[in-house]
């Protein structure tokens, strides 16, 4: 049942790979959020080199973004010239971070840096989903607040060269969208996901686009940004494992569709909870990679 992995160098059992892919699509069906930042971390605890880890991710998360942005676009939930404006950032980003990535890999620092940044991105998502959540649950109280919300942020409001974009209802500054697609695109190049749990918050928050629009618009941007990012990857870093790829490609979509029904049946609160436990364990889990010392440093064994 193994499947060798020629740009990663090494046999799988490919049963088991289209079972990880399963399981974050799952995860993605019951929760709506882009497995990316789950599949990098579950593909590098395999054995998979975290360069080829990355890689491979991003390219996965482009074919999985192309079913739903249509969805999207079916029903008008998407603005197309905000997302224009973040895919543009995103672009450079991506050509920065994947500039960064070849640096750190052709220095033989990428797996180290790859890991310090997810522990420090999973454990600050975690802790901020399950707080969140147990807001909801009631677990924790919520604060009250003594002023009204802003629609957007002061600094984005500040900006100069405001347009119009009229889908999302806004009249602000194609600097603060275009700054933010440019962090998605590092982030996209050097971690390996699409960037939709920072983007989503950071487009209600921060920018004040319309809830009706979020979703759509930021899965454009994750295709667009996703597929730069997999070609700067091939021509560069040549690091994407195609055959990895389809692989979780065809568990990723089979476990989307039974997430999306279990997620029918129960709270969504609940959902949010459970995804931020696993999302603190994985993160606890790879930081013990990176500091837990074996008693061996390296074993030699007979073939």
């Amino acid at each position: 049942m193994d499947l060798y992995l020629p740009i990663a160098g090494l046999s799988v059992n490919w049963l088991m790979i289209v079972g990880l892919g399963g399981v974050v699509g799952l995860l993605t069906g019951m929760v709506g959020v882009g497995g990316g930042f789950l599949t990098t971390p579950i593909l590098i605890f395999y054995g998979i080199p975290p360069s080829v880890a990355v890689a491979s991710a991003t390219t996965q998360i482009t074919g999985t973004s192309v079913s739903g942005v249509l969805a999207h676009r079916r029903r008008k939930g998407v603005d197309y010239r905000m997302g224009a404006v973040i895919i543009a950032g995103g672009i450079v980003g991506a050509l920065v971070g994947g500039f960064l990535f070849s640096l750190l890999q052709n220095l033989g620092q990428i797996d180290t840096v790859v890991l310090i940044l997810y522990v420090v991105m999973l454990g600050s998502i975690g802790i901020l989903m399950a707080k969140e959540a147990a807001t909801a649950l009631g677990m924790l109280k919520a604060k009250e607040r003594t002023s009204p919300p802003r629609r957007h942020n002061p600094l984005v409001a500040a900006l100069p060269f405001r347009w119009r974009f009229y889908r999302s209802g806004l009249y602000i500054s194609p600097l603060a969208p275009f700054l933010l697609g440019m962090f998605s695109g590092i982030l996209t190049a050097m971690l390996g996901v699409g960037g939709g749990f920072v983007m989503v918050p950071a487009m209600i928050y921060l920018i004040g686009m319309s809830a009706q629009v979020v979703v759509g618009t930021s899965l454009l941007q994750i295709l667009f940004v996703t597929a730069i990012t997999t070609l700067v990857h091939a021509t560069t870093t040549k690091a994407v494992d195609i055959v990895l790829v389809i692989l979780l490609l065809l568990g990723s979509v089979v476990g989307a569709q039974y997430g999306a029904r279990f997620a029918q049946k129960m709270k969504p609160e609940l959902l949010r909870m459970i995804l931020a436990v696993i999302v603190l364990a994985v993160a606890l889990r790879m930081f013990l990679q990176l500091t837990w010392q074996p008693e061996e440093i390296y074993t030699i064994q007979l073939l």
